[in-house]
């Protein structure tokens, strides 16, 4: 029955992460896969994220089925964080939002969405992305495109390109933007290039649709939503799918969300019914556990206190180890201009490796890198990072 089936060749960062755990090199260093790892190398368990799993054991409640649209709770914290509390689209009852199978599954049930109810729209996405952006639009059997982006020739943005790109683009075209923190290169758009984009768009009548899974980790909570509060001040129709996976530790438990901004409270009411419908037709509704950490985290005062003094903390330590690796390349190479390491943001690095490079990391060294040159900069620590500084030089030399 199942004979003819192609082999699947796996996906590229989580086969990478399967060889490190392979790897018998005590020595080895994980600069593959998303994930943030604390100075000694572990996944962190926030305090807030167990104090409000307390709360929930305490409680004892039952555990039904959660709508499809998710918890309320969870909902109207997610609307607060993103859009701000006095944000008048959400005053205006204006934005639609689902809790969702973190932000992967949000990105799923908006291109599902997209395809049933603007079919003709092809989305256009940076060069380069995260690889299951376009996955998961062409898996919905949407055409996906790409805009310029990264200029690997300063490690920084092609951002007169990438305008020029939008502006040709179909109207009712689809253009998808990291919020911030950009994944794969780790480079943003200023605040000005933010306000350059919003009449582009609009005149052009495109839909954005942002992907923020790092919220915190660039200038701050408040700060990494800039471009989300901008567009929607700006009276713009648009998607966001949230992540609380790095923010919150919680990568398992799966807790995400997608929001539609739209022109008015009676679309917003169109928007979540067909979301709601869509959510059926794939997994029928989220989880209860993921819903109660994120609405008890965000919505006590103390709990949400400790989780913005984590957060900056963790965006300190990825700030110190971009510090560090920038200082060591630079002795080891003083020719070389290392910048990009400090003027890019988040987790994530283009290294500018070649993926030659890469696998010499990997056989040599026992550091492991995506071959496109991406570096999960948080997998640094203090007990590796100049060791990977020099094993970098070497294979840079």
């Amino acid at each position: 029955m199942f004979s003819h089936l192609e082999p699947y060749a796996g996906d590229p960062i989580l086969s990478l992460n399967e060889a490190f755990q392979a790897d018998p090199r005590p020595h080895k260093v994980n600069l593959s896969i998303g994930i943030y790892f604390d100075d000694a190398g572990r996944i962190p368990v926030l305090d807030c994220v167990r104090d409000a799993e307390a709360q929930l054991l305490v409680a004892n409640a039952p555990k039904p089925y959660l709508p499809m649209e998710g918890s309320a709770a969870m909902r109207a914290e997610v609307q607060k964080l993103l859009f701000g509390a006095d944000s008048a689209a959400l005053r205006e009852g204006r934005i639609a939002t689902l809790q969702t199978v973190g932000s992967s599954g949000g990105l799923k049930v908006g291109a599902d969405f997209l395809k049933r109810w603007l079919p003709g729209s092809a989305v256009w996405v940076s060069d380069p992305s995260w690889d299951n952006h376009r996955a998961m639009f062409e898996g919905a059997g949407v055409a996906v495109h790409s805009y310029p982006y990264y200029d690997p020739a300063t490690g920084g943005l092609r951002f007169d390109a990438m305008c020029d790109a939008l502006r040709g683009l179909p109207a009712k075209s689809v253009v998808l933007l990291h919020a911030c923190c950009h994944n794969p290169t780790g480079v943003d758009l200023s605040r000005d290039q933010w306000q350059a984009l919003v009449p582009i768009l609009r005149e052009r009548e495109l839909l954005p649709y942002l992907d923020i899974a790092y919220q915190g980790y660039g200038d701050g909570i408040t700060e990494d939503a800039h471009a989300i509060r901008l567009f929607a001040d700006a009276g713009m129709s648009f998607f966001v799918a949230n992540s609380f996976s790095k923010s919150m530790s919680v990568y398992g438990e799966r807790a995400g969300a997608l929001s539609v901004v739209c022109a008015s409270a009676a679309e917003a009411d169109l928007v979540l019914g067909q979301m709601k419908a869509t959510v059926r037709r794939n997994y029928s509704s989220p989880a209860i556990h993921a819903a109660g950490i994120v609405s008890r985290v965000l919505g006590d005062p103390a709990l949400r206190q400790a989780w913005e003094a984590d957060v900056a903390a963790m965006r300190e330590r990825i700030l110190a180890m971009r510090q560090r690796l920038h200082a060591v390349l630079g002795q080891r190479l003083p020719g070389r201009d290392f910048g990009y390491f400090l003027t890019q943001r988040g987790m994530f690095s283009y290294t500018g490796l070649s993926p030659a490079q890469v696998d010499r990391l990997r056989d040599e060294f026992g550091v492991y890198l995506v071959r496109s040159g991406r570096m999960c900069v948080a997998g640094l620590n203090s007990g590796n990072v100049e060791r990977t500084a020099e094993a970098m030089a070497a294979v840079l030399a």
